[in-house]
């Protein structure tokens, strides 16, 4: 599949106020992931939630990426609407989560949890889709462009990590509220970028995305290796924190993560691997990562450890978006984007409702069965990865956001 379109790089003075303006975006959004990926499970414990109840909890957004998200994702794209999308998105949110914090039992917690997820799980394929048509338009790229929400991700871990050592597990949920507030705020200064030209059938593009075999292996082995992070994501904090370790030093090793993840964005544009080889990389490097996760090492080991975050899913972001670049055509960027997002969230509801209920027996053995899933995903692209070699043009705005 080859999409040929010229797209013309406007002035530098608009393509600086649209990289400025998205990067405060991409800030807001990430910070609200630093707050609430580490410590949303530890509110769900302070408030009494049991651990099986927060395996289930933890994945709804990981189910309403397949169910509400491609259906979002697509309305945005057939109205050319991402940028209000955006915006409906990130007010919904803020809502959504002041809902969530003024309950406490269980089944209250998931149904609040799952109108929330249902409004905030599309923000970010919304905004990536956003970004890949902008990085087109105005000749930039996208690492340097994500790298800025990693940054804020690190902020806002840091930020909740000091606060939870200061006031009580149960109002960290408000802390969440108010990262969400700003990312409502922020969104309503993104540029328009719709509607700048005929575009054709989203119907028709989106079956033949769903037909590329190519595009089938991207967000199959995206997920699988993605996926292999739900035992992380869900039950890292926890075991931190049952084993001693302050909220201080919970926040510092997560961001020492995303800070290895931030370098990988920024010398993104350098990397001269094909986009299949840098997920093969990332793969890999998930598997070596688990196998030692699973040993419970020291905290040392374990923050050497945790800069593997920038191979485990910087790289693998990369090689990724990458490959959407050269496979999807800018004007169905919005329904791919959705498309990977809803594969990742099959993958990662399964992989997280298992993590629940094998950490619940095994501990940290549930790590070995990540390890498997990354190595399934590694499997995946090294077997297509001549398939995924460039072929034909899909246009300068398009290469210049991929170099």
């Amino acid at each position: 599949m080859s999409f040929d379109t010229q797209i013309p790089i406007p002035s530098g003075n608009a393509s600086r106020r649209f990289a400025n303006r998205l990067a405060l975006f991409y800030g807001a959004v990430f910070t609200l992931i630093g707050t609430h990926l580490p410590f949303f499970p530890l509110w769900l414990r302070s408030v009494g939630i049991e651990p099986s109840w927060i395996g289930i909890i933890t994945a709804v957004p990981a189910v309403t990426r397949f169910t509400v998200l491609p259906w979002v994702a697509g309305l945005a794209e057939r109205r050319s609407a991402l940028r209000g999308a955006m915006i409906v998105t990130a007010i919904m949110t803020t809502l959504g989560f002041s809902v969530v914090g003024t309950q406490a039992r269980a089944p209250l917690v998931f149904l609040a949890y799952v109108v929330t997820a249902s409004v905030w799980t599309p923000m970010i394929p919304l905004t990536d889709a956003y970004a890949l048509r902008g990085a087109a338009r105005y000749g930039l790229k996208y690492g340097p462009l994500r790298l800025w929400g990693s940054a804020a991700f690190v902020v806002g871990a840091l930020v909740c990590g000091l606060l939870v050592d200061i006031i009580a597990w149960q109002h960290l949920i408000w802390v969440i509220v108010a990262t969400a507030a700003l990312g409502a705020v922020l969104s309503l200064g993104l540029q328009p970028l719709d509607g700048s030209g005929k575009q054709p059938a989203a119907h028709h593009g989106a079956s033949a995305l769903l037909r590329d075999p190519r595009f089938l292996v991207i967000i199959l082995a995206s997920a699988l290796i993605q996926g292999s992070h739900a035992a992380y994501y869900t039950f890292a904090s926890i075991t931190w924190e049952l084993s001693g370790l302050s909220g201080l030093t919970i926040a510092v090793l997560w961001a020492l993560g995303v800070i290895a993840e931030i370098v990988v964005f920024a010398i993104s544009p350098h990397l001269k691997w094909q986009p299949a080889v840098l997920v093969v990389i990332g793969a890999l490097s998930a598997v070596a990562r688990w196998l030692i996760t699973a040993q419970e090492p020291p905290v040392a080991v374990l923050a050497i450890v945790q800069l593997a975050h920038g191979l485990t899913f910087g790289i693998t972001q990369v090689g990724t978006m990458g490959l959407m670049l050269r496979h999807v055509p800018l004007h169905f960027m919005a329904r791919g984007q959705g498309y990977l997002a809803a594969c990742h969230g099959i993958v990662a509801s399964g992989a997280s409702i298992l993590s629940g209920a094998i950490f619940a027996r095994h501990g940290q053995g549930v790590y070995y069965v990540m390890a498997a899933m990354a190595l399934l995903g590694a499997a995946v692209m090294w077997s297509a990865r001549d398939r995924m070699a460039f072929s034909g043009s899909t246009g300068t705005g398009w290469r210049k956001a991929l170099d």
